[in-house]
């Protein structure tokens, strides 16, 4: 495990390092509006999703470099989700990767233009790189469709409606599968669009994503009730409080723990199927499993 820690470390490098070259060529006005562009996307985080990019790319014999902009964009869309996520209005949560979420650094007003300014700018990147040809576009289109109205959103305003409801595992798949999940679905499946893999390679990593996307919000939401704020970074226990909707709350913690194996045994039966050597996504897999933050 030490070695895929350093495989995992030396992605988020060169990911910050991409970040770094990016934001040192932007400058916004006014002044608050470039400060509060650039604080949520500096303030940490564990770099999942451009992590899981970078490495679906090098499996498939690609470069980084290949879909470097492509991971910008995707983590600016995840970034602009959590300050929205973390507004009075929705969630209400006070901190972010240990640091005062950016509506209480900013205020609600600021914090909002913040994440709009993020997931326009990610657009605007997504438009550049469609210029390079088809499967440009085709990568642009699956992040487009993941985060919109029929994905991330859609998963975000079911999260919302179904707060303090009776709801069920119907409704909890359905948050999961778009809220979650099709994110990942678009980090590991991009480079298989920007390469023209074949369809069946694509269908792979998409399933791939998915489960693990549940997988990882199953952790998540026992996270919530079991982990620790040092190590999380946000308040514990607010599903429960807030009456949220939760794999805890419609499974019960025994099953939610079998069910998260499940989910990994599924996943690393769907990289073994996968004509490459996959042993980081099968380590990062097997990760989320045991995670504690």
């Amino acid at each position: 495990m030490s070695e895929f820690k350093g495989k995992f470390d030396a992605l988020c490098a060169e990911f910050e390092r991409v970040l770094d070259e990016y934001l040192n060529a932007v400058s916004l006005e006014p002044s608050v509006l470039d400060e509060s562009f650039r604080y949520s996307l500096k303030i940490g985080g564990k770099r999942v999703r451009p992590v899981l990019m970078f490495a679906s790319a090098q499996m498939l014999g690609g470069k980084i470099s290949d879909v470097a902009a492509l991971a910008v964009a995707l983590e600016m869309i995840h970034t602009y989700s959590l300050i929205h996520d973390d507004l009075p209005a929705m969630d209400n949560d006070d901190f972010r990767r240990g640091q005062p979420s950016s509506h209480k650094k900013f205020g609600e007003g600021q914090a909002i233009l913040a994440g709009d300014a993020l997931l326009n700018q990610a657009f605007v990147i997504c438009l550049d790189e469609c210029r390079k040809g088809r499967t440009y576009i085709n990568a642009a289109a699956l992040i487009a469709a993941n985060a919109g109205a029929r994905g991330m959103i859609a998963g975000q305003a079911a999260d919302l409606f179904y707060q303090g409801k009776d709801a069920g595992e119907t409704e909890y798949e359905f948050i999961v599968r778009n809220k979650t999940a099709k994110m990942i679905m678009s980090a590991v499946a991009v480079p298989a669009y920007v390469y023209g893999a074949d369809d069946n390679i694509a269908a792979l990593l998409l399933e791939y994503g998915k489960n693990l996307g549940m997988l990882f919000q199953l952790t998540d939401d026992m996270l919530d009730v079991s982990g620790e704020f040092e190590k999380l970074g946000k308040t514990i226990g607010k599903d429960e409080k807030e009456k949220k909707i939760s794999a805890v709350s419609v499974y019960g913690a025994e099953k939610c723990r079998q069910m998260a194996e499940h989910y990994c045994e599924l996943c690393l039966k769907l990289l073994a199927q996968l004509p490459y050597e996959c042993s980081f996504l099968e380590d990062f897999t097997r990760y989320v499993l045991g995670r504690d933050k």
